[in-house]
C-alpha cells in the first residue's frame, strides 16, 4: 500500500499525472493522500509502461527515418531522450523488484520472522486498506464484512485488534501482534529472517598484525593473483575493500589501518569481521603491537586464523612463534588447539592458497547466511569529500540487497543511492551481502563506523536520519553510556554476570597478581573477565579496548598522561588507580555487592543579590535582597561572593517575605536573608544558595 503522492515520487512522474492517470483507470481516487493497493499500483505500472514504450517507439522510428535530413545536433538531442527512455526504463525495473519486497514489508521492517503463511501481522492503529492487503483480498470486500457485523467502515479506517481477529478468522488465518521496533536505532536491529530466506554469502576477513609482519604484502598477493577481473595494467583497487574469488567462492577482504582503528569501529557497534587473520613474521615471532592485536581479536568474539609470514627469509623459525603465540591462548590445532596456524609467504605466495582454503573451511563450518530479499543493511568503512560529487562512501552491505537509487539513512545523514560501484569501481545496479561498495548520493560525510539502513522512501529516510539526529544530541547532553565501577551493582541486578576489566601495571609480576586476585573472585555467581593484562602507561589503546569490550581500566603503580585522561574522558571511561592489591579487589567486591562508599556532589539551588542592608542588635544584619536565579531556602547552605571572591561559606539561618518567615523563596522575587555567625555583608555581595546531594548509583 502507498499514498497516490508517493507513487509519484517512486515513479519520479507529476502528481496531478498520476491522478488523471487513476481517473481513467477507474480508480477512487480523491487527492495526492488517496491509498493505492497493490493491485492498482500493478495496473498504473502496466499503463505507464505502455506509455514509455510508445514514447521509446517513435523516437526509434524519427531517427531510422532515412528521409528526415536530421543535423548532428538534433540526432544527439534524440538519441540523448531515448537513452532517458532506457534508463527510466531500467529505473522502473528496480523499482519493481523494490515493490517485489515491499509486500513483505512487515516483516522487513518489523523484523518478525514468520514461517508459517496462515499468521497475519497486527499493528496499532492498522487501516482496513492495509489489513487487506497483508490479507491478499479487496478492502470493500472487508467493509462488506465489518457492516455484517454492524461497523460502518472505510478503506482508511482504523480497525481494531477483536475486529480484525474475526475478519481474518473468516480466512481461517490467525492474527497475531508484531512486536514493536525502534527502527530508528537500526545499530541494535537483531535480524532474525527465516531459515527458508537465508542464502550462503561470502566471509568477511581482516587481516591485523605487527607494522612490517607482511600485512599489505599479503593483502596485495591475494588481490593480484585472486581478483577475476583483470584491467590494463594490472589491477586497479578502488576501495579499501575487495573481493576475491577462490575456487568459484567469493572471499572479501576489509582494508583497515590498524588494530585501533578496527576497534574503533567495534566501539561504535560496527562488527562487521567474520574472520580475523593475525599476521606474525617468522623472524621477529611475538612483538608488543602483535600483543595487543590478539587482545582486540580475542575481544572481537570470532574464529582466528595465525598466518606466519617471512618463511622464507633467513633466521625463521615458525616453531618458536607457535610457542610464543601458544602462551597467549592461541594453541595450534595440530597441538590439539582450536586456533589454524598457516606457514605462508607473502611475498612468493607460498602457502597462501592453503591459508585460502582455510578461510573457506571455516566459512563453510560457521555456515554464513543473509536474506538478500530485504532492506539493505551495512557499516561504512570509509568516506571521503570529493569537490565533484560531494561525500563518498566505502560501505559493506552486511544483509538484504542495496540497489540503485534506494533512499538510505548513514549515521545521522539521508540520501538516495545516486551512484553504486564495485570495488573495481564498475558502475553496477545492486549490491548483495558481503559485497563491498562505494556510493554517492549522501547529504553529509560520515564516519568509519557508521551503520547505513536502506528504507522505503526518501520521506521515511529522511524522518529517521532527523530522530536519529535528535537523541546523538541528547546522547552527548546525557554523556557516554558505558559502565563504572560504582554502576556496576545495577548492572548486576539486571543480568550482567560478568566484569570486563583491563589492567595495566609497572611490572609483570603485579599484573599477574592483580589477574589472579580478580579472576578468583565469584561474588553472587558473577566472574571478573580480564580482557587485557600487561606491563606500562596506560595508552589510548587501552581506552580504545576498554569502550568496545565496555571494561574497567585499573592501573596499578601507573598514572595515565594528561591526553590519556582526556580520551577516556571523552569516551566515558573510567579508570581506577591503585597502589595496593587488596584495595582493588576490596573495590570490586564492594561494588558488586552494591557496597561502594556513598559520593556526593554540590549542587547550586540559587543566587540572591544583596540590595539593601538592615541591623538589628538582637537578629543582626539582615540583607534585603532579590533572588535572580533559581530558589534560596533556609538552613541551606550559602557562599558569600564579593567581587568573584568567595568571602565566607555558612548557611542561611532565616528568610523573611515582608513580615512573614518562609522556608523558600523563587526568582523574581524579594526578601530578607541573614546568614548564621556572618554579619559583615555588603551591598551588591551574591549569596549563593548550594546543598550537598548523594549521587545515585
Amino acid at each position: 500500500m502507498m499514498t497516490v503522492f508517493e507513487y509519484a515520487e517512486d515513479v519520479n512522474k507529476n502528481v496531478e499525472e498520476i491522478l488523471k492517470k487513476c481517473k481513467e483507470l477507474g480508480f477512487k481516487v480523491t487527492d495526492k493522500n488517496s491509498l493505492l493497493s497493490q493491485d492498482d499500483i500493478t495496473e498504473l505500472d502496466s499503463s505507464l509502461e505502455d506509455t514509455e514504450e510508445e514514447l521509446d517507439n517513435i523516437v526509434e522510428k524519427i531517427i531510422e527515418k532515412k528521409e528526415i535530413n536530421l543535423d548532428n545536433v538534433v540526432k544527439k538531442e534524440k538519441l540523448k531522450k531515448k537513452s532517458d527512455f532506457l534508463s527510466k526504463k531500467t529505473q522502473k525495473e528496480i523499482a519493481t523488484q523494490r515493490k517485489e519486497m515491499y509486500k513483505h514489508k512487515e516483516k522487513l521492517m518489523t523484523n518478525a520472522s514468520i514461517d508459517d503463511g496462515n499468521i497475519v501481522l497486527y499493528t496499532d492503529n492498522m487501516a482496513i486498506a492495509e489489513l487487506a492487503s497483508r490479507l491478499g483480498v479487496t478492502s470493500s470486500e472487508l467493509i462488506k464484512k465489518l457492516f455484517n457485523l454492524g461497523v460502518l467502515a472505510n478503506l482508511n479506517t482504523s480497525i481494531s485488534f477483536e475486529n480484525a481477529e474475526i475478519l481474518v478468522l473468516d480466512y481461517n488465518k490467525e492474527l497475531k501482534k508484531e512486536a514493536a521496533v525502534d527502527i530508528t536505532n537500526f545499530e541494535e536491529y537483531e535480524v532474525n529472517d527465516a531459515d527458508k530466506d537465508l542464502t550462503v554469502r561470502p566471509p568477511v576477513v581482516t587481516i591485523m598484525g605487527h607494522v612490517d609482519h607482511g600485512k599489505t604484502t599479503l593483502l596485495d598477493y591475494i588481490r593480484k593473483s585472486k581478483v577475476a577481473d583483470y584491467e590494463a595494467g594490472g589491477i586497479t583497487q578502488a576501495i579499501s575493500a575487495y573481493q576475491v574469488d577462490v575456487k568459484g567462492n567469493k572471499i572479501t577482504f576489509i582494508d583497515t589501518p590498524g588494530h585501533a582503528a578496527f576497534t574503533e569501529m567495534r566501539a561504535r557497534g560496527a562488527s562487521i569481521t567474520d574472520i580475523i587473520i593475525i599476521i606474525v613474521a617468522a623472524d621477529d615471532g611475538v612483538m608488543p603491537q602483535t600483543k595487543e592485536v590478539i587482545d582486540h581479536a580475542k575481544a572481537a568474539n570470532v574464529p582466528i586464523i595465525v598466518a606466519i609470514n617471512k618463511i622464507d627469509v633467513n633466521g625463521a623459525d615458525a616453531d618458536k612463534v607457535m610457542h610464543e603465540l601458544s602462551e597467549y591462548g592461541l594453541l595450534p590445532d595440530t597441538w590439539g588447539g582450536d586456533t589454524i596456524y598457516n606457514k605462508i609467504s607473502a611475498k612468493t605466495g607460498e602457502g597462501v592458497d592453503e591459508l585460502l582454503d582455510n578461510i573457506l573451511l571455516i566459512s563453510e563450518m560457521q555456515d554464513y547466511k543473509a536474506n538478500a530479499n530485504r532492506y539493505a543493511i551495512g557499516t561504512v568503512v570509509e568516506s571521503r569529500l570529493d569537490k565533484h560529487l560531494g561525500p563518498i562512501v566505502t560501505a559493506l552491505v552486511q544483509n538484504g540487497t542495496l540497489r540503485m537509487g534506494d533512499p538510505i539513512v548513514v549515521g545521522t545523514s539521508y540520501g538516495k543511492v545516486r551512484t553504486l560501484k564495485n570495488d573495481l569501481g564498475k558502475e553496477i545496479m545492486e549490491a548483495l551481502p558481503s559485497m563491498p561498495i562505494e556510493i554517492t548520493g549522501l547529504g553529509e560525510i560520515p564516519v568509519a563506523g557508521d551503520k547505513f539502513m536502506a528504507f522505503e522512501s526518501e520521506k521515511q529516510a529522511k524522518s529517521v536520519a532527523e530522530q536519529r539526529k535528535e537523541k546523538a544530541k541528547e546522547a552527548e547532553n546525557k554523556g557516554k553510556n558505558t559502565i563504572s565501577l560504582d554502576d556496576l551493582f545495577s548492572k548486576i541486578k539486571e543480568g550482567n554476570k560478568e566484569v570486563n576489566v583491563i589492567i595495566k601495571a609497572d611490572v609483570h609480576g603485579s599484573a599477574e597478581a592483580v589477574k589472579n586476585s580478580l579472576e578468583n573472585m565469584n561474588i553472587e555467581n558473577v566472574k571478573v573477565k580480564v580482557v587485557r593484562s600487561s606491563v606500562g602507561n596506560i595508552s589510548e589503546s587501552d581506552v580504545v579496548l576498554a569502550k568496545a569490550t565496555n571494561s574497567i581500566l585499573i592501573g596499578f603503580n601507573v598514572r595515565p598522561t594528561s591526553t590519556v585522561k582526556d580520551h577516556a574522558k571523552d569516551n566515558g571511561i573510567e579508570i581506577r588507580l591503585y597502589n595496593i592489591i587488596y584495595k582493588v579487589v576490596e573495590d570490586m567486591e564492594a561494588a558488586m555487592k552494591g557496597m561502594l562508599e556513598p559520593t556526593y556532589e554540590e549542587k547550586v539551588l540559587g543566587e540572591a543579590s544583596v540590595r539593601q542592608l538592615f541591623k538589628f542588635s538582637k537578629v543582626g544584619t539582615i540583607a534585603g535582597s532579590y533572588i535572580t536565579d533559581g530558589i534560596v531556602k533556609k538552613d541551606a547552605k550559602a557562599r558569600i561572593i564579593r567581587d568573584g571572591v568567595v568571602i565566607y561559606d555558612g548557611s542561611i539561618s532565616s528568610l523573611q517575605r515582608e513580615k512573614d518567615a518562609v522556608k523558600e523563596v523563587k526568582k523574581g522575587l524579594e526578601c530578607g536573608i541573614t546568614i548564621e555567625n556572618y554579619n559583615d555583608l555588603k551591598e551588591n555581595d551574591i549569596i549563593e544558595c548550594y546543598e550537598i546531594v548523594e549521587v545515585k548509583k
